[in-house]
């Protein structure tokens, strides 16, 4: 277990420090009132031995009300005890969920990107599971544990010094036997959670991508490759089991001994103490033997569950220790100051350097001045820096060099959020989240009329197949829209956009998936809704081009050619041999 790993943790708990401390002092008054019946069955039984009768007023009678009086404290104390635990891990748990989940919003795309998804997934769901399993366990058994050691060892001395100094001797050999195994099983804990986050990406892949996987002839493939996971999970859960589940039985097989022990020369201790150690002091200090060495073997138990706990607590700690995306001094400096301004649309790009990898160049020497209202058109072959120049305007990466302004105003002193709401963006991967057809079109404008989403909805031409569906725009669909075909899911994205009208926009291949026919039609609406606006359309489909006012055919992370469509036409160069690849089949 690591240090650090647990004083984190015991961060998340200390905003409840009250509740943990009423939930010991319930934990001390359960002790008290178990321990303290073993001493009245001990007098009951010498009682019984000297003939005391069962009356109302006898002693006798007197012992067995106490014996049910401690028994009901201690079984509210612990049901108290039990609920406030209960409270307080799930309030962490459910905390640190969400603040896994809020600090993902703020990573930096470049991060995401290289993770998979289900390890994301893995390390929100099932690892705080697992630290939550681990801190119940501790706070329902570890102070109890504890104090029941502690109070047994001080009853014990009063009965019997010796006895109970053995006993106290030789029943934590049991503890220095789990802390040697739990050393071994926490490297295999860490790695089942490891191998669990790999499967658990593989399965979220496989899924996502099935149509894929059968189009292709795939599934043996995917098999064998889940065999290797799921087996590299096997290996790695029964190391970690195997050696958690040998704290247990050692444990037992040292607390019997000691049980054993205590009977043999308690008993001979009573025949020989001629009536100063009674039969029922004998039977009051096995009870307490017996709860002394208990609590070994189910702290074992717990620290067994701890270290699966703080190896998956680890892995989510890691991740919240990533650095998030942040804001410079003027970005914020300028929104405390209010000096956003209406967008006028002017873009310019000024020595712009970009690379994905230090080692390999993409960017460099970028510069382009695009005036407000200007519709620029991006084109160029798969991997020439199309997509990468919109994620660089969107800060969704950070430029290396130069820099980007928008009116003037360089994009890094603008806060993101006020950055990214001057744009709407049409992607050419359709987000469908789950929920109505209304909700997924409101994304762009929350507090939209309904009339303005229909109003959105047709203008895009999607009002028409909406319509025709059962519920219409109540119609409830699943995560990723698979009741619809991509054209339709790209239509519902295109209506957001419709709906929210930015002052700018960017269109990634946004009519990809649509039909010729709709998509002319939609070339009418995105007309409309970009007179007057900057925009910037990256197409693989020239003809969807056409009227923009300037066209930069890009290669290799550089401008090659800009110009209209007749003016690059006429240039007869890259543009023309795209533009003929397409019209007249002659490869590039």
């Amino acid at each position: 277990m690591k240090k650090s790993t647990f004083r984190k943790v015991v961060k998340e708990i200390r905003p409840y420090r009250f509740r943990v401390g009423l939930s010991f002092l319930l934990s001390v008054l359960t002790v008290l009132s178990m321990l303290y019946v073993p001493i009245l069955v001990g007098r009951g039984i010498d009682a019984m031995i000297a003939g005391t009768p069962l009356t109302a007023s006898s002693p006798l009678y007197e012992i067995l009300t106490r014996i049910v009086i401690a028994v009901l404290i201690t079984a509210v104390c612990q049901w108290t005890a039990g609920i406030l635990n209960n409270h307080i891990v799930y309030h962490v748990t459910a905390s640190l969920r969400n603040r896994v989940f809020e600090h993902i919003q703020k990573l930096p795309l470049s991060y995401l990107d290289r993770q998979p998804t289900g390890d994301l997934v893995s390390r929100m769901v099932s690892d705080v599971d697992q630290l939550s399993d681990g801190l119940l366990m501790g706070f329902t058994q570890l102070f109890t544990g504890v104090l029941t050691i502690l109070g047994t060892f001080v009853f014990m001395l009063t009965v019997n010094g010796w006895i109970a100094l053995v006993v106290v001797a030789l029943t934590p050999v049991s503890l220095f036997i789990a802390r040697f195994i739990s050393k071994k099983s926490y490297s295999h804990f860490e790695a089942q959670a490891k191998s669990r986050g790999e499967a658990t990406s593989f399965i979220n892949e496989i899924i996502s991508g099935e149509k894929t996987v059968k189009a292709y002839g795939r599934e043996k493939e995917s098999m064998e490759r889940f065999d290797e996971l799921n087996e590299t999970l096997r290996k790695h859960s029964l190391k970690a089991i195997f050696f958690s589940s040998l704290v247990n039985p050692t444990t037992r097989f040292v607390n019997a001994l000691v049980y054993a022990f205590v009977g043999v020369f308690g008993g001979i201790a009573a025949i020989l103490s001629g009536g100063v150690f009674s039969i029922g002091q004998l039977t009051v200090f096995l009870t307490y033997a017996n709860q002394h060495t208990k609590p070994y073997a189910e702290i074992t138990s717990v620290i067994t569950e701890l270290q699966n706990a703080f190896a998956s607590a680890d892995r989510v700690f890691s991740l919240l220790e990533e650095p998030a995306e942040t804001e410079s001094e003027e970005a914020l400096s300028r929104k405390e100051k209010g000096a956003e301004r209406p967008t006028e649309g002017k873009v310019e790009f000024d020595e712009v350097a970009f690379s994905y990898v230090p080692e390999i160049p993409l960017i460099r020497h970028f510069n382009l001045t695009v005036e407000p209202g200007q519709h620029i058109a991006i084109v160029g072959r798969t991997g020439c820096g199309k997509t990468t120049l919109i994620n660089l305007i969107m800060r969704f990466y950070e430029v290396n060099g130069g820099e980007i302004r928008i009116d003037g105003v360089p994009t890094k002193h603008m806060t993101r959020d006020e950055l990214r709401a001057k744009f709407g963006m049409v992607l050419q991967e359709s987000w469908i989240r789950s929920g109505t057809i209304r909700d997924n079109i409101k994304i762009g404008k929350p507090d939209a009329t309904e009339e303005e989403i229909v109003a959105a909805a047709k203008k895009t031409h999607a009002h028409s197949f909406i319509r025709r569906m059962k519920q219409g725009y109540d119609t409830v669909l699943s995560e990723g829209g698979n009741e619809l075909s991509e054209g339709q899911k790209q239509l519902i994205c295109i209506s957001r956009v419709m709906l929210a009208l930015p002052p700018m926009l960017i269109l990634d291949e946004a009519t990809s998936s649509i039909d010729t026919r709709t998509e002319l039609l939609i070339q009418d609406a995105f007309s409309s809704l970009m007179t007057g606006r900057t925009s910037f359309i990256v197409a693989h489909r020239l003809s969807t081009i056409r009227n923009a006012d300037r066209i930069l055919v890009m290669a290799d992370g550089h401008i090659v050619e800009q110009g209209s469509h007749e003016e690059l036409l006429k240039l007869g160069g890259a543009y023309a041999s795209l533009y003929e690849s397409q019209f007249k089949g002659i490869a590039v």
